[in-house]
């Protein structure tokens, strides 16, 4: 299998630490994603994901698999051990609401496309651009944390072992530190993020700045 990624990208960080919980290899080509010259607007890159996004999956059949959570799931069914959802379907659903309370409604504002849009309005310079992201992070990492105290359990998300939620929230309490947010004012996010700091699967693929 192939995986195309960037080291910036918390998307990339959330199926390394799939692969690495699962104890897959893959090869991996870096894919820039920042500036007019990224490879991911090349005509190269989306000849091969029409999106030009990061992470894609190329599988040993020659299926190209977009999207960090497709591609955990993919990861989850092929390898089954140790498995990334709980067992329980209450509990299975929470830890899919978490991880896409985060993916689709906080990352999804965030990318450096989203930047470079914004930027193209008069008066919306970097200043503005930052106070944007620090806006969505801390909003959405609210209504996730109020979420998560309703339900929580054990030392993650969802009991005891890490699950998808903990694999997509890790990443994004990197991103709220990049952005210059101080993660100890959501007391269980910032629980749930050192215990995860403690597992080498977490901290060796988290996104770049947190190495």
């Amino acid at each position: 299998m192939k995986l195309y990624v960037n080291e910036v990208s918390s998307a990339t960080a959330r199926v390394r630490i799939a692969l690495a919980l699962k104890g897959l290899k893959v090869e991996e080509e870096r894919v820039t994603i920042f500036g007019d010259d990224a490879a991911s607007r090349k005509p190269e890159y989306r000849a091969l994901n029409p999106q030009g996004l990061v992470p894609a999956l190329l599988t040993d059949n020659g299926w190209l698999i977009t999207q960090s959570l497709a591609i955990i799931d993919y990861l989850d069914q092929i390898v089954p051990e140790p498995p990334l959802l709980p067992s329980e379907p209450e509990q299975r659903a929470f830890a899919r609401s978490v991880a896409l309370a985060i993916a689709a409604e906080i990352h999804a504002l965030l990318p450096p496309r989203i930047g470079t849009r914004l930027r193209s309005f008069p008066g919306v310079g970097p200043e503005e651009v930052a106070s944007w992201n620090r806006h969505w992070v801390s909003e959405g990492l609210s209504a996730v944390e109020a979420l998560i105290a309703r339900r929580r359990t054990g030392r993650f998300t969802v009991g005891d072992r890490p699950s998808i939620a903990d694999i997509v929230l890790f990443p994004q309490t990197v991103g709220a530190t990049r952005v210059g947010l101080d993660v100890a004012q959501w007391p269980n996010i910032a629980e749930i993020a050192g215990h995860c700091r403690a597992i080498p699967a977490f901290a060796e693929n988290a996104p770049a700045s947190f190495r």
